[in-house]
């Protein structure tokens, strides 16, 4: 287990100090897309170097890519897939 003094502070919330991957774990941690879109959210804009803009998206590829998940036994394709 990590220290909490060497989690990165754009991984944990300002106001309850909780890790993002914990609130992941409670939400969604049966499903890797969504925990992945989920964190993307949650520290956008916050790590030096990476554009919100840039989480934003990736948070959106991850959802598509769920999306085509639950979508390929049929011809409903989105996403990634789509193009």
């Amino acid at each position: 287990m990590r220290k909490k003094e060497e989690i990165p502070h754009y991984y944990i919330g300002s106001k309850h100090k909780i890790e993002a991957r914990k609130v992941v774990e409670d939400f969604q941690g049966d499903n890797y897309n969504l925990g992945v879109a989920l964190s993307y959210l949650m520290r956008a804009g916050k790590k030096d170097g990476n554009p919100i803009e840039q989480d934003i998206r990736k948070a959106i590829d991850h959802l598509h890519f769920e999306l085509d998940r639950l979508y390929k036994e049929s011809n409903i394709k989105t996403g990634a897939l789509a193009k």
